[in-house]
This record gives structure tokens, C-alpha cells and sequence, in this order.
């Protein structure tokens, strides 16, 4: 299964939505099943160090098949994956990077980053549920 266009912006277009709602602007970036780059929106006024952030998360989630949020619990101190997060080029191990799913197979993954983590979880879970 791959990750249309038409689907990668009906999730973006969720995404940018639920942050309108919220009154953040948000980075949101939106990878393919290989974790390439798929869509990418900077929301007027989103932070710039916010880019490379959204990036990050939706990769972190899609290389290892589990929401970013869920990497950070498994990276802390004492944890098994303590330090992973400078693996791969350098990972975001906090919340804001949630899996695209199509039925049990994974198509690609969102990540969005702008507020607080929990905004960027809240505005990543809206794109994803629209998929």
C-alpha cells in the first residue's frame, strides 16, 4: 500500500484545521511508507526551528513503527532505548509524530510541531484520523 497525494493532503488539510481551531501554527509534515518526505506545510507564522522537528517526529514514528511519544518513553533514563534519539541522523522522541495506517499495514507517518507537545500530538492524531 502507498500513501496517495490526495490522501497526504486530506491529512494535512485535518492537521491544519484542528491547529486553526487550536490557535497554534503548526509544521506539519507527512512521510511515505519508505519514510520520504510525502507533503509539507509551515503554517503562516509556525516556527522555523519547527520544520526540521515535524520532519523528525513522522520519521521517528515510521522507523520504528510506533508514535514518537511512545520512543520517549522507552528512551529515558534506565529505559532500553536510552540514547536512540541520536541514532538515525537524530530522532524526536517526544510527542507529535503519529503512524498512518491503512487497515493493519502502515502507509507512511505525520509529524507536527508548533506548540506544546500535547497540541502537536492533538493536531497529529486529527490528520491521522483522517486518513
Amino acid at each position: 500500500m502507498s500513501l496517495t497525494l490526495e490522501q497526504a493532503e486530506r491529512i494535512s488539510n485535518a492537521a491544519k484545521m484542528k491547529a486553526k481551531e487550536i490557535g497554534v501554527p503548526m509544521n506539519i509534515a507527512i512521510i511515505d511508507e519508505g519514510a520520504n518526505l510525502k507533503a509539507f506545510h509551515r503554517m503562516d507564522n509556525a516556527w522555523l526551528g519547527s520544520i526540521d522537528i515535524a520532519i523528525k517526529k513522522a520519521k521517528t514514528a515510521r522507523f520504528f513503527d510506533m508514535n514518537s511519544g511512545e520512543i520517549g518513553k522507552l528512551s529515558q533514563p534506565g529505559q532500553p532505548l536510552y540514547n536512540i534519539e541520536h541514532s538515525n541522523g537524530g530522532l524526536i522522541s517526544f510527542p507529535g509524530g503519529v503512524l498512518l495506517k491503512q487497515g493493519d499495514g502502515i502507509v507512511g507517518a505525520i509529524g507536527v510541531s508548533g506548540g506544546s507537545v500535547e497540541q502537536d500530538h492533538e493536531v497529529a492524531e486529527a490528520g491521522a484520523a483522517a486518513l
